[in-house]
């Protein structure tokens, strides 16, 4: 019998073409199920047989198997799917030809009544028994039956177990192609519950600050950031502005900037002044998640007075807000008043100092992923390039925070994003 059936050996272009159109069939193919079952159709006109039997012992101990697949049934079986639906064995012929991790042509097919699985065997002279590898064990076998005595040529015997094994290798890697588009699936979702939780904790309404006109905007890198802003009232009408920044990406950081929220809204009584507020933060944060794998956060505090104009702050190692005054156009830095990032050293200390504001000046808080984002050639944004955005002096603030961040948007022409994005801006009125 030759491998490719009774086919006459000078038509190689019909073999090849049958070949073809399987090989092109199995490229396109994304449900394991149905490759399987796509194959199976094109090795029988390959190699005809009379029926066949496909098993497993994985999971499973000597002498017990289960069939995953056979030509008598009508109604075929996920075995990936629906496993607690295919049969289960124990002992007999085909227990010994799948533990005994080799490949077998049996001529003369016989066995007791007492088989257990009689009722795929009967009717069948001969077999052929291929073992499919899985780290070294046959944890699969594919079991080719015949009517007729002798029925199948042991020459063919090696390029069997080497088609069957290849096929076995690709439907494992799809199997685990779509386990993998599951899983990650599952945790897209759970990223997004993340993410959107992350995000109500971000104030829904800006509020409404005597002297001050506000914007703010926030895009996380992925599904959940570790980016954070907010703002505070105080009962001598002054108002706390926080931005902060958690190291890393993703759900690490999104987990931390909720703990950071949640201790900056426990602070006992008001949070000022500001180099208080960044020790409280500090101090909790260190003693109680020191042990987050280096995990910190930079935070920008600052207390600004409507009636004075005036903001006094402190930094844990934040980009230093810009500040534009309009009635000359000269840039400047909030700085002054640097200290370590928060969750460092418990004992860690702050300094504070304070601003005199004028009508028109503008204020630009932000976290590194705006200086810090990239275009196609590596280059970034930098803290040049956001005091050309600020050039327009007559912009309220969402004017202007719109026109930075379409200046970033088309500096990085596409490329995404590395890190958070977040943005306030603050114009004196």
């Amino acid at each position: 019998m030759s491998i490719f059936g009774d086919q006459d050996a000078g038509d190689w272009q019909g073999r090849l073409n049958t070949i073809l159109d399987m090989m092109r069939e199995m490229s396109v193919q994304t449900d394991p199920q149905e490759m399987v079952r796509s194959y199976g159709a094109r090795i029988r006109q390959l190699m005809p047989r009379d029926g066949s039997i496909s098993m497993s012992r994985r999971d499973l101990t000597r002498p017990r198997y289960r069939i995953t697949r056979s030509s008598t049934w009508e109604d075929p079986i996920n075995p990936w799917k629906e496993k607690d639906r295919l049969p289960l064995f124990e002992g007999g012929l085909l227990a010994e030809l799948i533990y005994a991790d080799a490949p077998k042509v049996i001529d003369k097919l016989e066995f007791g009544s007492d088989e257990p699985a009689v009722r795929y065997l009967a009717g069948y002279r001969s077999l052929m028994a291929i073992p499919l590898f899985d780290q070294g064990v046959a944890l699969n076998m594919v079991v080719l039956l015949a009517k007729n005595p002798g029925a199948f040529d042991r020459k063919q015997l090696p390029e069997q177990v080497w088609m069957a094994n290849l096929f076995g290798r690709a439907t494992s890697n799809l199997v685990l192609s779509e386990q993998l588009h599951q899983a990650y699936q599952a945790l897209d979702r759970e990223f997004k519950v993340v993410g959107d939780i992350q995000r109500s904790l971000l104030p829904a309404v800006l509020p409404i600050i005597a002297t001050m006109d506000l914007a703010a905007y926030y895009q996380p890198s992925t599904r959940a950031g570790g980016d954070y802003y907010d703002f505070f009232p105080m009962p001598d009408g002054k108002w706390g502005i926080i931005i902060a920044d958690v190291s890393g990406h993703g759900t690490p950081a999104a987990v931390l900037m909720a703990i950071t929220h949640s201790l900056a809204h426990t602070h006992p009584g008001p949070p000022n002044p500001p180099a208080a507020m960044l020790e409280y933060l500090n101090r909790n944060l260190a003693t109680w998640y020191a042990g987050l794998g280096g995990t910190f956060v930079t935070a920008f505090y600052g207390v600004y007075d409507p009636k004075e104009r005036t903001i006094t702050y402190s930094s844990a190692g934040h980009n230093p807000p810009r500040l534009k005054r309009c009635q000359d156009g000269s840039m400047h830095s909030l700085d002054g008043a640097g200290g370590l990032p928060l969750g460092i050293l418990a004992d860690g200390s702050y300094e504070q100092t304070t601003r005199q504001l004028q009508p028109g000046d503008q204020i630009i808080f932000y976290t590194d992923g705006i200086v810090e984002a990239r275009n196609h050639k590596g280059e970034l944004f930098g803290v040049q390039r956001l005091d050309v955005a600020l050039e327009n002096c007559s912009l309220q603030a969402k004017a202007l925070m719109d026109t930075l961040i379409h200046s970033v948007e088309e500096f990085a022409s596409g490329h995404a994003a590395d890190d958070d994005r977040t943005v306030i801006v603050a114009r004196i009125s």
